[in-house]
């Protein structure tokens, strides 16, 4: 089973971390949704949001991802941890997906090297701020656990 820090004393810190990494999203998806108006849903032209390529559905993807992170980080609690694994972990399996399909006509999301890079590195903070984001009710659970931890050597 795997051990997530509980109540670690950063855990608003990360939180920041990924909504600032959302709004980066949203605001990649605005542009990009104000930029490609009237193209195809998946077209494949030269459009550019904010250092990524992008198409609508590239900019309506990343504008969904956004909000889901920054209402997460928002909420935060229990939710944040959860969604923030799961998010960070989607990111990157989209990115390695998109790396994989780059060079062909699967590419629907008009995807470069570019976008999977920065997708990666989004993943990586998310996820990051999702296992440093784990909230106990009980004030002492922190205590707890460093002690449990350090006799287990």
């Amino acid at each position: 089973m795997a051990h997530y820090p509980v109540n670690h004393n950063l855990r608003g810190i990360y939180r920041g971390i990924a909504a600032l990494a959302g709004l980066y999203l949203m605001a990649v998806g605005i542009v990009g949704i104000i930029g490609t108006a009237g193209d195809g849903f998946f077209s494949r032209g030269p459009h550019w949001s904010l250092g990524l390529r992008t198409n609508p559905a590239h900019a309506w993807l990343a504008l969904l991802a956004g909000a889901a992170i920054v209402a997460t980080a928002a909420i935060g609690r229990n939710l944040h941890h959860r969604a923030s694994m799961l998010l960070g972990w989607g990111l990157l399996g989209f990115a390695i997906f998109a790396l994989a399909v780059m060079q062909t006509d699967a590419n629907v999301f008009n995807f470069s090297i570019v976008n999977v890079v920065v997708l990666l590195l989004i993943g990586l903070l998310v996820l990051a701020a999702g296992l440093y984001g784990k909230v106990d009710e009980d004030p002492e659970a922190a205590d707890r656990e460093h002690s449990t931890t350090l006799s287990r050597g």
